[in-house]
């Protein structure tokens, strides 16, 4: 019995050890008492370890430490994150040797390091040259892109390294073969598609449609247009969401390929009736010419009937020949002859047995009866048989067999190689353009504002100088709303100009539009 202290309720001083748990209770009343098994620590962080909390351990039930635990849970959420995206024991490895590399081996904990994760999985797909969409780990990780964008930048900064271009022609195939809209689809017309796409991505390449743009975008609407191509229901908002891309961008690219397509019908003798309505219409025709075009080695631009992929000899012999099927008649020149537009000074020598002297024209017709004919097996089952002789006759394609895939353009080539293919169409790079009309447009403001600067400083010799186009200066002015009216409207860029112009700054700068390092240079530098 403990008789140096009283009980906190009796005040008796009748304390003694309970037998089971050891603590202080009172043996009158029974009360437990206070403070009983307190330990004062003495000495700070390093002094004696306590009764209820151990010195560095991590919380109760644990014999972890903080920095085992930190690393025990970023390692548990390294593999739960690449189980998500599907990532093999190889590559879940290399990510988190680079985790371990751009941490010193600390690894970490929050939301900066779930982002780095999914950051270094972006750079190990990349360098391995598969195809990743940030748009995918950004959703798999909770994060936007931008910020996924930037930690994948100082990842690559700090560890010094140089990742490959994004390769849209293996996006492409990635997203046909995995995509759900083409799960049911053949693996034979899966292998159709992909070269016709294939064919297609290199094709927006080459008219830099991909210049700048993302990419998914691109793939999915290459992807809706050899869906239709090949008769497979497939809705572009699908398309967008398995990919995980906006539906309206997906709209604009698609809008963009129909309309490039548009301006390679031109080059067929009727392409002057196809539209971006009825281009579906005509896409056989249209991937068959600039298939044929980027397996021709003629590097002539001029319209030539010369890489259409027929014997043109035989041909033209066999169809002037005596009982040829193929007789055209005045009501025939007079329909097909809005589909060309010919030219009777050039003609087209033909050196045959009799050398025949065939016209440009005849040509156009005789082409032109065959076209009509390959329309006419769609919708007319009584002529199927004589239609089908003649194509055969003259090995014509098939409607069903348009499709060969034997150019190089449905392989994967390097961009040096694409842009020298020709596909009957070329244009150069938007940005181009968009600094070529830029140029002019300065130069004509400039024109304007001299003519404003000689008519205030002058008002009586006015018409000395030479007289403004008007119709120019509206060009140059044109889609601004507020001024309509006007005939010479102004804005900043105007005033600017005539500061500089006053300043006695050379036109060819001012033309280059570095406005604000002239104004420093030339007028504010005083």
């Amino acid at each position: 019995m403990d008789n140096s202290r009283s009980c906190k309720n009796c005040q008796k001083r009748t304390i003694g050890s309970d037998d089971t748990t050891g603590n202080a209770v009172c043996l009158s009343c029974g009360v437990l008492q206070d403070y009983d098994n307190y330990d004062a620590q003495i000495g700070g962080i390093s002094g004696p370890t306590g009764t209820q909390v151990r010195t560095g351990t991590a919380g109760t039930g644990t014999v972890y430490n903080y920095n085992e635990t930190k690393i025990y849970n970023a390692q548990k959420e390294i593999e739960d994150l690449m189980y998500q995206l599907g990532f093999s024991s190889s590559k879940s490895s290399e990510v988190k040797d680079m985790v371990v590399k751009v941490t010193n081996g600390e690894y970490g904990q929050g939301r900066w390091f779930t982002v780095l994760i999914g950051a270094c999985a972006c750079i190990v797909m990349r360098i391995d040259g598969k195809p990743l969409a940030i748009v995918t780990v950004a959703n798999i990780v909770c994060c936007d892109i931008y910020e996924l964008g930037r930690m994948v930048y100082r990842v690559v900064d700090f560890l010094d390294l140089k990742l490959p271009e994004f390769d849209i022609v293996d996006s492409f195939e990635h997203s046909i073969r995995n995509a759900p809209s083409f799960s049911e689809v053949s693996e034979d017309l899966i292998g159709r598609m992909l070269k016709q796409g294939v064919f297609l991505v290199q094709c927006l390449v080459k008219w830099y449609v991909t210049t700048g743009r993302r990419p998914l975008p691109v793939v999915a609407a290459v992807l809706v247009f050899v869906a239709q191509l090949n008769q497979v229901d497939v809705v572009i908002e699908d398309v967008a969401n398995e990919l995980q891309v906006a539906v309206v961008t997906c709209r604009l690219r698609y809008k963009e390929l129909l309309e490039r397509l548009v301006k390679v019908a031109r080059g067929l003798p009727w392409g002057e009736d196809v539209t971006v309505k009825n281009i579906m219409k005509h896409a056989t025709f249209v991937i068959q010419y600039m298939e044929l075009k980027s397996m021709s080695k003629n590097r002539n631009k001029n319209k030539n009937f010369e890489d259409v992929g027929f014997d043109l000899d035989y041909l033209i012999d066999d169809c002037l020949s005596n009982g040829n099927d193929y007789a055209l008649d005045a009501d025939d020149t007079v329909n097909d002859s809005q589909y060309f537009q010919i030219d009777h000074s050039t003609r087209l020598s033909i050196e045959g047995p009799n050398r025949f002297q065939i016209s440009q024209e005849c040509l156009a017709m005789i082409y032109s009866k065959m076209k009509n004919e390959m329309y006419v097996q769609e919708s007319t089952n009584s002529r199927d048989n004589s239609i089908r002789k003649r194509k055969r006759r003259y090995g014509m394609l098939s409607y069903t067999d348009w499709w060969k895939g034997e150019s190089e353009m449905s392989k994967k080539l390097l961009v040096k190689q694409i842009v020298e293919k020709d596909v009957g169409f070329s244009v150069m790079p938007p940005s181009f353009d968009r600094g070529c009309l830029a140029y002019e447009r300065r130069k004509e403001k400039i024109k304007a504002a001299k003519y404003r600067i000689h008519k205030t400083m002058y008002p009586s010799d006015a018409s000395s100088i030479d007289t403004i186009d008007v119709g120019s200066l509206e060009h140059v002015n044109a889609g601004k709303r507020r001024r309509k009216k006007m005939k010479f409207d102004v804005d900043w860029e105007d005033f600017i100009i005539e500061t500089l112009l006053l300043h006695q700054v050379e036109e060819v700068e001012i033309e280059k539009g570095y406005y604000k390092t002239l104004m420093d240079l030339h007028v504010f530098n005083y």
